[in-house]
């Protein structure tokens, strides 16, 4: 069987969904699994109506759901007739309706938990998801609409939710039957809590539903359709000249989905990884045109794409007291795990610590915990650029490239990974786009 995963882009019309349902027929042989995002824009609605009811705004909230009631109706209409038309505009209207409810308790209580925003935020891939189904049924392709919440098993850390991997992959296989000539439809992004309450996955979480159903079900791929020609050799928007990656290894896009390659998501490539699955990212409106295969190892070493981050924060920490010292890195990590806040790159001396972080939440609270340990500095408005390839370090010449191509740019710090894939260089974020284009220039477009 195949798993295929259509983003927000790939259902965001009627025109799309028909593209989607063209792609998904061509595959019925294989016994597809059908995995869909909220229509696009959709989720950034719900967040608003979110927003705004846990705010009091309840008027507010309400004039985004009907915009959203009537966009979602106005596309079921232009796909589905008769009775299954009505059929599925009634099961619209009680998401909307479910919707109005949570709307009405938030702008009473005027706050909004983490669990009733995943309630909310969870009606975009079914109200979706309903639509594709009833027009794949038109179209007369044997369908099966099935709610991801039945056996998508999380823990209750609402709003990124984890996965619970043993009891999820005993629900998938018992409730999830995937045949050749008839299509399965479930949505992305959603689960439901061992107590019985809707989670999600975070945004960006359908990429990990297709995933960890693929590795469930053991298909033989799992295929991300989006609105790009696969994973490129840096952000077509910052570098005309960017080409796609015919194959990359499951490590590399790792690196280069959480330093900002927005292609897949960070979690998508885990269950992959551990069943050898292979991933293909392809762009719905161009279904035979470049797609990248993320397989367990690419062959080739050196280079493979270049990715941005912007809104580093870099925090050094120095003091002579960690000279010949031991506890002192412990102490520190003890810091950034007490205020719930991941470090991206670190550097060390003998006696000083570097450290960059994107979320600053808790910046006020890790400053004066780590005043205890030594001399405290931050530097804002910072950006990582990050430089993903097979064994970087066998290239003698590579790093001396990259400081060739980057003489005009303030580097603020240097980490080359464990892994051998992934150089970082931390620069002012102003300077980010010009240096991502320097190091393309240098290593791509000149053949390097």
């Amino acid at each position: 069987m195949i798993v295929l995963k259509f983003g927000g882009t790939s259902v965001q019309s009627a025109e799309m969904i028909d593209r989607a349902l063209d792609i998904a027929s061509s595959y019925l042989d294989r016994a597809p699994l059908l995995v869909a995002s909220a229509m696009a824009q959709t989720t950034d609605s719900l967040v608003a109506i979110r927003d705004a009811a846990g705010a009091g705004r309840e008027e507010e909230a309400r004039a985004i759901l009907a915009a959203q009631r009537a966009r979602h109706v106005r596309t079921l209409e232009e796909l589905v007739s008769g009775e299954r038309l009505e059929a599925t505009r009634e099961r619209l209207d009680r998401l909307f309706a479910e919707l109005s409810s949570l709307i009405k308790g938030l702008a009473l209580l005027r706050e909004c938990t983490p669990r009733s925003s995943d309630a909310i935020l969870s009606i975009g891939e079914l109200l979706s998801t309903a639509i594709v189904a009833a027009r794949a049924e038109e179209r007369g392709i044997p369908t099966e609409l099935l709610d991801s919440r039945d056996f998508i098993r999380t823990d209750d850390r609402f709003s990124a939710a984890a996965p619970l991997y043993e009891a999820t992959n005993r629900l998938v296989r018992a409730r999830v039957k995937p045949r050749p000539g008839h299509l399965l439809v479930a949505q992305g992004f959603i689960g439901r809590t061992e107590s019985g309450v809707t989670s999600t996955l975070g945004r960006g979480g359908s990429d990990f539903t297709a995933t960890i159903l693929g590795a469930a079900l053991e298909a033989s791929e799992v295929q991300i359709w989006t609105d790009v020609n696969g994973i490129m050799t840096s952000d077509p928007r910052v570098v005309a000249e960017a080409r796609t990656i015919e194959r990359i290894s499951y490590g590399e896009a790792a690196e280069l989905a959480y330093f900002g390659a927005k292609v897949v998501h960070p979690s998508t490539i885990q269950p992959a990884i551990e069943t050898g699955i292979p991933v293909l990212v392809m762009n719905t409106r161009d279904p035979h045109g470049p797609r990248t295969c993320i397989v367990e190892r690419a062959e080739g070493v050196g280079l493979r794409a270049i990715a941005g981050k912007k809104g580093i924060t870099l925090i050094h920490v120095s003091s002579t007291r960690m000279l010949n010292a031991y506890g002192f890195l412990s102490r520190i990590f003890a810091t950034f795990e007490k205020h719930r806040t991941p470090v991206d790159l670190i550097a060390t001396s003998e006696v000083s610590v570097s450290m960059t972080i994107d979320n600053t939440s808790g910046l006020k609270g890790i400053m004066a915990d780590l005043e205890e340990i030594g001399r405290v500095r931050v530097e804002a408005d910072l950006a990582i650029i990050c430089l993903v390839g097979q064994d970087l370090w066998k290239e003698p010449s590579f790093v001396a490239e990259v400081f060739t191509a980057l003489n005009d740019t303030p580097i603020r710090m240097i980490s080359l990974g464990s892994s051998d894939i992934n150089l970082s260089l931390v620069v002012p974020a102003d300077t980010l786009e010009a240096a991502v284009r320097a190091l393309h220039r240098g290593f791509f477009d000149s053949g390097g």
